[in-house]
């Protein structure tokens, strides 16, 4: 049997998806004017990496989920070749 939509004294609004979605939010990766996520670019990349070394997630950072991942992987290869630490500073 079919379960009766609920609807709150806000005007029905739906729990789940995206919230705030008509809302623009500025990202931060715009402003920097560039097109890829380099990993030799260590001021962009640590802009974006915590204190205690871990990458900031989306809805802090304000990224695409494209410029996201290729901050991800810019990260991890300046981390290999050591240009950034794994942990950050205790």
């Amino acid at each position: 049997m079919p379960r009766a939509r609920e609807t709150s004294s806000t005007g029905g609004a739906r729990r789940g998806g995206r919230r705030g979605a008509d809302r623009a939010r500025p990202r931060k990766y715009t402003r920097v004017n560039a097109e890829v996520v380099d990993y030799k670019d260590l001021n962009l990349l640590r802009r974006f990496l915590s204190d205690k070394g871990k990458t900031r997630g989306r809805r802090v950072t304000g990224l695409s989920r494209a410029h996201q991942r290729q901050l991800s992987v810019a990260v991890k290869r300046a981390r290999e070749i050591a240009l950034l630490p794994y942990v950050g500073e205790r």
